[in-house]
């Protein structure tokens, strides 16, 4: 619909009822000696209702000498349809009344019923008010001696309104001035005018029931820019101070909030632009303080103060026009790869993962920002924050409270300063409810208040001291052999199929295999998050919780894929990057950086790796280090041997001088495990070494001799463990050579071997031959 006026018709604020039958207006008349063809007053500003259909029917409202604005009432989708109609008028003169107007239909035409409009007074003495036109609700602040108490009133659409709650606020504002806020269009006299005592605040709510309050009070201090934000339903504010080129004091009345949902952006044009992370507003770290030609909003006049309607809808002062606003994934983008600060690398990941919608070419373009930067972020692991903040997105909303209790960041503090920039955080007093039951907005703000009322944290991984003890603790037969065991590799399974069921498109060469270290820390981590979130999330049942975890691990191992995937796809690394006879090219090289970058990420925090990983890690590393630096990578942990790739590794390559090299400074390194399943594979001495060691072992073990203490044996060097002196080795071993196993059951094994060995392995460590 389109409504038009007489040009000398100063319309101050307009607003039409639901049913689009009413029109209610006001406006005001620049001189009492002007006539208006249309209207003809007396007083300087009225308030008219006016009957769309016929529209020569108009009921004066009000005529007084303070400005005045209205505003209809929506009710909501579900709300039955009905003759009364309800219109709010506002005044400077500080009260607010409520107008109940009833309709009826004449022939085609809907006219007011005079005799039922009636009106009731439903706030007073306020000095600012704010109208929220998506939530219904209506702020308003009473002065109080030194301080202010913010009150709210709910809307609803079959009850009327409710006084909802009221905030003390330790913020002074001036009596005399009257700030209304989300009720029309400022009048052609008052725009432009300056009033340096006058405070900007707004109010602010985001979907989640998060309740914010934004004060920015008169300047004083040359040069730099104060506001406050208070998070009412966190019971904390955090006052910013940003020091700015800034000599003109009446430029900060130019100052808007503007609402993101999970941001409320703070802008002073050619100034700053301060993107306040209203979700996660812990660490200085999680916003965006953008400054010079990037605090400029694109394709506006951004000398224009704006001033925020609806969520995402700014109305610009000059012109009157309502703006959608939102933040550029292509210009983030650029920031992200062109910064060169960790607060600002930080703050944009941060909000590419976890509040915006990121379409798969994005998604692509922020993965390989990663890869490329993983050496170059000081403060912040690139790798550990894109897989927790991924998590948090996609599994924090399965159920109420359970973003609270997942890590959100892997940065859990930050001391860094901002130059420019600074905050301090203060406590400040809860609301308090007036209503006992709640509904749509104030349920979820309700629920938020209660989550403040106990000490809940969120889920933290093992740290590593933690995991090895827990690995001691398993590691023993009778451990292994228990239902806590079992139940630990039965859900380490589960997560390791529901992983397999996404791996149709993948191209990476992952190899199927059983790793019993990454399940066991699958497992155990599984439980432990099963053990958090059963403390904290008493209304949520069992299997729902386990699903939670089951999803969680999963997409944890598919997000490390996720990150392969990216590198495998841009430099088109084939699948002959599993062979181990051909050196490694760049792009592999750079492949196998990625993987160590992200197995030390994952090993930090003790996240488990996909099957395969550590094996494809391994052949990358055989392909592109020399033997020096791979040894120097498995001797530190960085690379660990699988058996998957040992099997490879003694299949594939031949017994040339090289390989031999390569394969026997391996096998010396592999763990007992390990070696017990594979020495049979290789015709060599290092294998014969092996045989003999374990024969001997199990003889030993069966002579039961008091001289003899094989826990002794167990505590001394490797050396004189499995080869002792020869010829009290070959007279121990004749005498009980008979009542061993059958020999050929053992690999053909008896004291004779044993005996060659040796000497073979004596005259190896005496210098005397090469093995």
């Amino acid at each position: 619909m389109l409504y038009s006026f007489d040009g000398e018709v100063n319309v101050i604020s307009c607003s039409v009822n639901t049913e689009k039958t009413l029109l209610a207006l006001s406006y005001c008349n620049l001189s009492h000696e002007t006539h208006s063809r249309v209207f003809s007053p007396v007083s300087k500003y009225l308030a008219l209702l006016v009957e769309i259909k016929p529209i020569n029917n108009v009921k004066v409202l009000k005529a007084v000498d303070s400005s005045v604005r209205v505003q209809f009432l929506y009710p909501g989708e579900d709300a039955h349809p009905s003759s009364d109609s309800h219109l709010l008028l506002a005044s400077e003169e500080k009260y607010i009344e409520q107008f109940h107007v009833n309709t009826e239909n004449e022939d085609t035409n809907v006219v007011i019923n005079y005799e039922h409009v009636h009106k009731e007074r439903i706030a007073e003495d306020f000095v600012w008010v704010q109208w929220d036109i998506s939530g219904q609700r209506l702020f308003y602040i009473v002065p109080k001696r030194s301080s202010c108490v913010l009150h709210c009133i709910q809307f609803y659409p079959n009850e009327n309104y409710k006084y909802v709650l009221e905030v003390p606020l330790e913020i002074s504002l001036a009596s005399k001035e009257v700030s209304l806020l989300n009720f029309g269009y400022d009048p052609p006299e008052e725009r432009g005018k300056v009033r340096p005592s006058t405070a900007a605040l707004q109010v602010f709510t985001n979907q989640r029931g998060g309740l914010y309050l934004f004060y920015c009070p008169p300047l004083k201090v040359s040069q730099e820019v104060t506001y406050t934000v208070a998070f009412l339903h966190k019971g904390c504010s955090k006052t910013f101070k940003i020091a700015t080129a800034l000599r003109d004091a009446a430029k900060i009345k130019k100052l808007s909030f503007i609402n993101l949902d999970d941001y409320v952006a703070v802008h002073l044009p050619d100034h700053f632009f301060h993107l306040i992370n209203t979700r996660y507003p812990d660490l200085m770290c999680y916003h965006l303080l953008l400054s010079d030609k990037n605090s400029r909003i694109h394709g506006r006049c951004n000398d224009c103060p704006m001033q925020s309607v609806v969520n995402s809808c700014v109305l610009e002062s000059c012109t009157g026009m309502i703006l959608s606003v939102g933040i550029s994934q292509g210009k983030l983008l650029d920031l992200l790869v062109e910064s060169r600060l960790d607060c600002e690398r930080l703050a944009a990941l941060h909000c590419f993962l976890l509040h915006l919608n990121l379409q798969p070419q994005e998604q692509k373009q922020v993965v390989e920002w990663i890869c490329e930067n993983l050496s170059s972020c000081q403060t912040f692991d690139p790798v550990q924050e894109f897989i927790i903040a991924s998590l948090h997105r996609s599994v924090g909303m399965e159920t109420t409270y359970l973003d609270k209790l997942l890590p959100y960041t892997s940065v859990p503090f930050w001391n860094m300063a901002i130059q420019g920039v600074s905050c301090t955080t203060d406590l400040i007093d809860m609301p308090i409810m007036k209503i006992g039951t709640f509904k749509g907005f104030w349920e979820k703000f309700q629920s938020e208040l209660e989550y403040m009322k106990h000490a809940q944290q969120r889920f933290t991984y093992m740290q590593r001291r933690d995991w090895y003890d827990l690995l001691s603790e398993l590691d023993t037969k009778e451990k292994r052999s228990s239902v806590y065991q079992r139940n630990i590799l039965e859900n380490a399974k589960k997560v390791l199929i529901n992983v397999d069921t996404r791996r149709c498109e993948r191209i990476v060469p992952l190899i199927q295999e059983d790793d019993y270290l990454q399940k066991d820390l699958l497992g155990l981590m599984m439980v432990k998050l099963k053990d958090h979130l059963s403390q904290h999330l008493h209304h949520v049942g069992r299997n729902k919780i386990d699903k939670i975890v089951l999803d969680f691990f999963s997409k944890q191992l598919d997000l490390i894929c996720q990150i392969l995937e990216v590198v495998w796809r841009k430099y088109r690394i084939d699948s002959g990057v599993l062979h181990l006879n051909v050196s490694g090219t760049s792009s592999e090289y750079f492949a196998f950086h990625v993987m160590c970058r992200v197995s030390e990420a994952a090993s930090k925090m003790c996240m488990p790796l996909p099957p395969g990983f550590q094996t494809l890690h391994l052949v990358l590393g055989v392909r592109c280090l020399p033997l020096e630096n791979l040894l120097h990578y498995i001797d530190s942990g960085a690379l660990l041997l699988t058996e998957a790739f040992i099997v490879k590794l003694l299949k594939e390559l031949d017994d040339s001088e090289k390989n031999e090299k390569l394969k026997y400074s391996i096998i010396i390194r592999l763990p007992e495990n390990i070696s017990e399943k594979v020495h049979h594979l290789w015709d060599h001495a290092i294998s014969n070494n092996f045989i003999a060691m374990k024969y001997m072992r199990k003889l030993l073990f069966r002579l039961h001799s008091k001289e003899i203490s094989w826990q002794s044996l167990t505590d001394r060097s490797p050396l004189y463990i499995h080869f002792l002196p020869l010829n009290y080795l070959i007279m121990m071993l004749s005498t009980v050579e008979d009542r061993a196993l059958n020999p050929f059951e053992e690999d053909n094994i008896d004291a004779a071997f044993l005996e060659e060995i040796a000497l073979k392995r004596t005259s190896v460590l005496l210098g005397l031959q090469q093995c």
